[in-house]
């Protein structure tokens, strides 16, 4: 996967998009606990781990944007879009039920949030698939992959922006 954000050299936005996942992991782990008879506060801790879910994935999309602009070739070009969309369509139905929690008191979940929070999870594993075959592409093209030389010391900043082939 080409990308213009690297750290050590390996693109940043792969790295990101765990935090989300995570996130909206966790977010429904607490909400399927509040829905299932546990505290009330736990469908408030669910709906505040969502908020925090949809922050990380704004960084995360706009990492995934600036990478869109020099994708290499076409079917990698694709497979970034897929992803990104992807993601996008996870984060936006988490957005839907955080947008519909958040005029109510307690913040508590119900089982048709949670049942869309299951399908934005599905939704999500479609997108870590996706990402994990980018991350293939990435290391074929890696002329180090493989070798200890990887291990060695950095030279210089090693965090990167790199300007775009012409």
């Amino acid at each position: 996967m080409e990308s213009r954000l690297r750290v050590h050299g390996h693109p940043i936005q792969p790295m990101l998009v765990t935090f989300p996942f995570g996130l909206f992991v966790s977010a429904t782990v607490f909400d399927l606990a509040d829905v299932a008879g546990g505290p009330a506060f736990l469908g408030e801790v669910g709906y505040w781990t969502s908020v925090a879910a949809l922050v990380a994935a704004a960084l995360s999309t706009v990492a995934g944007m600036v990478d869109l602009w020099d994708a290499a070739g076409e079917r990698t070009r694709r497979t970034k879009i897929t992803f990104n969309l992807v993601n996008a369509a996870m984060a936006a139905l988490f957005l839907l039920t955080c947008l519909i929690r958040a005029h109510s008191p307690q913040r508590g979940a119900t089982g048709v949030m949670l049942a869309a929070e299951l399908v934005a999870l599905g939704l999500g594993g479609a997108g870590v698939w996706l990402g994990a075959r980018l991350m293939r592409q990435f290391e074929a093209g890696r002329a180090e992959t493989g070798t200890l030389d990887a291990l060695g010391p950095v030279a210089g900043s090693t965090v990167e922006i790199v300007r775009p082939r012409v």
